[in-house]
């Protein structure tokens, strides 16, 4: 399927999904909120995908959701103010939908950060498995510059992958967090040099995912979820009942027999 707002690669069980208008800082209009979702519907149910990689091209990975789009959706002020606003409630579960489906879906979603990451960037970015980022990469919760707050993930996400202290101030001022701060907080993985430097390192990880067992690492995606969601000892009766009907004993003799041989295991796809 063709995409207009990304361009979608399978190679060797890695989806890239790159953002392609850097002319607009890979804005992310109309046609995106569709296809984003769309993409990782149809990823996850891709057997030939085990891991997923978000990137943007040009300066900038994305300066938001698109101004004109967003005022475009704004409901008419002079209708009933109770069905304005429901349809406004309406459409933001819709914005919300895409990033849903990110945080889903059964493989791993990496993020390569680059420049600027505002506003929506940074719902989409936080509903990543794991964020890598540029020297020159900084993000902002660009929504209470302009007198909104974020509601597409990032203050349910966001939360749980930094300290509340500065969560709330990155929330409360807006202000750049940059990429050097991001890494010692927690909230990035790794900072590369560059662009290209960045996309060689997230490209590396994907392949080293792409290696193991892909029932293996959709069970892992789906413990590390359910666990943020739950206590730990529902955690533990989920993994206990997870491994009791879905362990591969295949998967588990040939990773077994790769580590005392010292050779490359070669695992089945998903169906």
């Amino acid at each position: 399927m063709d995409y207009t707002s990304f361009t979608l690669d399978i190679t060797d069980h890695i989806a890239t999904i790159t953002l392609c208008n850097p002319q607009k800082a890979n804005a992310l209009g109309e046609d995106f909120w569709t296809e984003f979702a769309q993409v990782f519907d149809h990823i996850t149910e891709d057997p030939d995908v085990r891991v997923a990689v978000v990137a943007s091209l040009g300066k900038h990975f994305t300066s938001g959701i698109d101004l004109g789009y967003l005022q475009a959706t704004m409901p008419p002020a002079d209708v009933d103010p109770a069905r304005a606003m429901d349809k406004l409630r309406r459409h933001v579960k819709f914005l919300q939908a895409p990033f849903v489906a990110m945080d889903k879906c059964r493989v791993p979603v990496l993020a390569a950060v680059q420049g600027g990451c505002f506003g929506a960037g940074v719902d989409l970015v936080s509903a990543c498995d794991i964020r890598y980022a540029a020297a020159d990469a900084f993000f902002i919760i660009q929504e209470i510059n302009i007198g909104l707050v974020a509601d597409l993930g990032t203050m349910q996400r966001m939360p749980r992958q930094i300290p509340d202290g500065l969560m709330r101030e990155l929330a409360y001022t807006g202000r750049k967090y940059l990429a050097d701060e991001a890494l010692k907080t927690g909230y990035v993985t790794h900072v590369a040099a560059d662009h290209d430097a960045l996309m060689s390192h997230v490209m590396a990880i994907a392949a080293r995912i792409a290696k193991q067992s892909p029932l293996a690492i959709s069970g892992s995606k789906e413990m590390l979820n359910h666990t943020r969601d739950n206590s730990v000892d529902a955690g533990l009766d989920y993994i206990a009942a997870w491994n009791a009907g879905m362990l591969s004993v295949q998967d588990v003799r040939k990773g077994a027999v790769a580590a005392l041989s010292k050779t490359p295991a070669e695992f089945d796809d998903l169906l």
